[in-house]
């Protein structure tokens, strides 16, 4: 891709990433939504091959018929309080159809069938930004509006991208699909908090970013799509292979990473506002997320695939890819939990 039509695309993403973050008008903040979608589909379909061509129709088509919905919902709303601010959310069509429309936008179950696939389809930069920075604008809309959103509805979704999420990935063997299935759950658990605790979904939301920001970029170096090629990953580059252990065990949120925290607040709060058959069924789905993690740290570190290979070490990865952020995302997204305190205070 040519690096002007790159800058153009990612500048277009980061507009309209911030046109929804600072706008109070409904219909700034659906043109920030739409701009994101028409800037991400060229980087999805590079390099051009019928794979990426069909991940990103589906997921034109599927971001087309969410953004129809807010729309809908937008205009009605307008036509039956006659406002256009973005607090402004009385009716209950408008709230139920605005609440369907984002959870189509963030992927949550039972409109999360277009994650895997999408990602599966395209690279691993551009799954890394649609499962991270796409996820930014929508979160930011249910983060404002919370109030106004039918939370009944947004609560049931939450619970089902949680045992999904968790279910769906067991059985995977393609790294893309395992970490779309994972951003499914995740996006369970930021929006069940919404309502009671809308900072702990932002937190929530940048600890994810930050862990799958650094998995990402670590498998994008090593080249890497799938659980069976890290089985030889321990002997080409060993440090690769603990940045990838320690960031998806702090995924799964297993004490003492980073990844814990959010899980450990949200559970808490939920349980202090009586929501205790909720919090019991989030913490028990987060089982589902960590077997799976734990069966990718078990066979890239614990077993060896068999090799034709007569030689039972290789040679050391070096790779030419920039590695500058790795270090710093990865001490962010698996060492934080001493923060926890800090963390509260803010919340």
């Amino acid at each position: 891709m040519s690096p002007y039509v790159l800058i153009i695309l990612s500048l277009s993403l980061l507009m309209g990433t911030c046109l929804t973050l600072f706008s109070n008008h409904w219909f700034t903040a659906w043109m920030g939504l739409e701009i994101n979608t028409l800037a991400i589909i060229p980087l999805m379909t590079f390099p051009n091959n019928p794979r990426t061509m069909e991940a990103a129709t589906k997921y034109f088509l599927t971001q087309a018929t969410a953004s129809m919905v807010m729309m809908f919902a937008i205009v009605y709303n307008a036509w039956m309080t006659n406002q256009w601010t973005l607090f402004q959310l009385s009716d209950q069509w408008a709230s139920t159809s605005m609440t369907l429309a984002l959870a189509m936008k963030l992927g949550l179950a039972p409109f999360h069938f277009w994650v895997p696939e999408v990602t599966q389809g395209i690279s691993l930069l551009s799954g890394m930004i649609l499962l991270t920075w796409q996820k930014i604008a929508p979160t930011a809309i249910i983060y404002q509006i919370a109030p106004c959103l039918d939370m009944n509805i947004l609560i049931t979704f939450a619970l089902l991208s949680t045992i999904l999420g968790g279910w769906g990935g067991l059985n995977q063997t393609h790294m893309r699909k395992i970490l779309a299935y994972s951003s499914i759950a995740h996006m369970g658990w930021m929006v069940v908090i919404v309502h009671i605790n809308p900072t702990m979904t932002i937190l929530n939301l940048t600890i994810y970013i930050i862990a799958t920001l650094t998995t990402f970029l670590t498998l994008n170096i090593t080249n890497t799509t799938k659980v069976k090629s890290l089985g030889s990953l321990w002997n080409k580059s060993t440090p690769t292979t603990i940045i990838i252990m320690l960031t998806l065990l702090s995924l799964g949120g297993l004490p003492p990473l980073t990844g814990f925290m959010p899980k450990w607040l949200i559970l808490q709060e939920l349980i202090y506002n009586g929501n205790i058959a909720t919090a019991t069924i989030m913490a028990l789905s987060a089982l589902l997320n960590l077997f799976f993690y734990m069966r990718i740290i078990y066979a890239s570190s614990l077993t060896m695939f068999p090799s034709t290979n007569n030689s039972k070490m290789q040679w050391f990865h070096h790779s030419m890819k920039p590695t500058t952020i790795i270090p710093t995302a990865a001490i962010i997204s698996s060492l934080l939990l001493p923060l926890t305190p800090m963390f509260i205070m803010l919340t």
